[in-house]
């Protein structure tokens, strides 16, 4: 679902960036306001644990892939969908300034996509779910899935609108060449089925893991000790992030720009390769795809795997350190 570098038009890009100021404006007045100094870790691991789904990568039949995001998972494990919204962004950020993975002009889109529709909508459904009928788990597996399909789903319109706003004197795209017709469908029918499976899996197996294990993390104020068998089962999904290099092939709409030409849709081959994607803006990542110079691709998969977690941990541990606890004067006069 990572929008790369040059499929959107750079117009489509200013439109989605500005569409998230007052949404990551909204969030961090949020975040500021409602979650405690002490509670900010857990927006850090969440945020890892979202790095990490989404290194994922589960295979569908003909030859593409997806993976899960997590947004919801951290909305309903901090309580409020700013923190997903916050949380998913920044590692969004990590892994296209780092990686590669997912374009920085598109990083409004993604943010649009994967850290404002997805959390926000998830935890809206669950919270509804969670009132009417009791049951935890299913809320939020439901959450999950549909915060995940309508995320799948903007990114296909934003996909198939760029050959209807976006062509050639001769009549071809120039950008992402595939319609509405061909973009929803294709992104919406491995949503549909395994990667949306995929956000059920592990935004359950992770509440699961903290309500059985560790439930104080989930405390209004929780103690700093409740977040350590997150912190370890961080460490197990890390060593585990190798198998997400099984599933072959590459995500829709994540196409290199020297394999576009030859891919066939619907029966017939592309044959061309959008002008603006062939000769547009690039940015050259420390490793690219999660590889490191040098290393086996298992062994760099891993270490870009605790680069990744870890700088995210200790992002929001500094924006903890700065942040000043919040007195309840109300409690304190009683």
């Amino acid at each position: 679902m990572h929008i790369p570098e040059n499929y959107l038009s750079p117009s489509t890009c200013a439109v989605m960036t500005a569409a998230m100021v007052p949404v990551w404006g909204y969030s961090i007045n949020k975040v500021k306001k409602e979650i405690p100094k002490s509670k900010m870790p857990l927006l850090g691991i969440g945020a890892a644990f979202s790095f990490l789904g989404m290194m994922f990568n589960i295979p569908l039949p003909g030859g593409t892939t997806g993976h899960a995001v997590g947004g919801t998972l951290i909305a309903i494990l901090t309580g409020n969908p700013a923190a997903g919204c916050i949380s998913v962004s920044i590692a969004l950020l990590i892994q296209a300034l780092l990686f590669g993975d997912g374009g920085i002009l598109a990083f409004g889109a993604n943010c649009f996509n994967m850290a404002f529709v997805l959390p926000y909508l998830g935890f809206f459904l669950y919270k509804l779910l969670l009132k009417k009928t009791g049951m935890r788990k299913l809320s939020a597996a439901i959450g999950s899935y549909v915060g995940i399909n309508a995320a799948a789903f903007c990114a296909a319109v934003e996909f198939g609108i760029q050959p209807l706003l976006f062509k050639s004197a001769e009549g071809q795209a120039l950008y992402c060449p595939y319609p509405l017709s061909v973009s929803i469908p294709a992104m919406m029918i491995g949503h549909i089925t395994l990667f949306g499976l995929a956000e059920i899996v592990l935004t359950a197996a992770v509440l699961a893991f903290v309500e059985k294990v560790t439930p104080k993390a989930l405390d209004e104020i929780p103690d700093k000790t409740a977040f350590k068998p997150l912190y370890m089962l961080m460490a197990a999904l890390i060593v585990l992030t190798p198998l997400g290099l099984l599933a072959t092939g590459t995500a829709w709409g994540e196409w290199g720009v020297d394999e576009i030409a030859s891919l066939i849709s619907k029966g017939t081959q592309l044959g061309y390769t959008p002008a603006r994607m062939e000769n547009g803006f690039t940015l050259s990542a420390l490793f690219p795809d999660y590889s490191m110079s040098g290393m086996p691709e298992w062994t760099a998969y891993i270490l870009s795997a605790v680069v990744g977690a870890a700088l995210l941990v200790i992002i929001f541990k500094l924006i903890s350190s700065v942040m000043k606890e919040k007195v309840d004067f109300k409690k304190k006069a009683a």
